[in-house]
């Protein structure tokens, strides 16, 4: 990775890694990690459907650095397709490091997401 890596999509959710989410290692615990994702994932698929959506399947996450306390939790988000009922969005995580203007990316997946109706049913996502 170089200096000139951005994230891809749009900033979708940001936050703050707290003490609270580390595991005995110290380091943010990757399921952690993975819930600010999906919560993004959630976010930028119901503006898209316009409506409720799941999170049916995440594909190939690896952690390539980890995320420390105090970090600046940067989430952004593209819609990468959209099929009837349900579209993949490719998901990316950054990090601003404490007291720094330095910016890693940490992981990125791609999270397959369906739409439902008011009775949990799958739904068309439209146009």
């Amino acid at each position: 990775m170089t200096e000139l890596d951005e994230p891809q999509g749009e900033l979708t959710l940001r936050t703050l890694a707290m003490p609270a989410d580390t595991n005995p290692a110290g380091d943010i615990f990757g399921g952690w990690v993975l819930a600010q994702m999906d919560a993004a994932a959630g976010i930028k698929s119901s503006e898209r459907a316009k409506g409720r959506t799941v999170t049916a399947a995440v594909k190939e996450v690896s952690f390539k650095q980890p995320v420390k306390v105090g970090d600046t939790v940067c989430i952004y988000c593209s819609v990468s397709s959209v099929g009837r009922t349900s579209m993949t969005l490719y998901v990316e995580c950054w990090v601003r490091r404490q007291f720094s203007q330095e910016r890693q990316k940490v992981t990125d997946a791609h999270f397959i997401m369906v739409a439902l109706d008011e009775h949990g049913k799958p739904r068309q996502v439209g146009p």
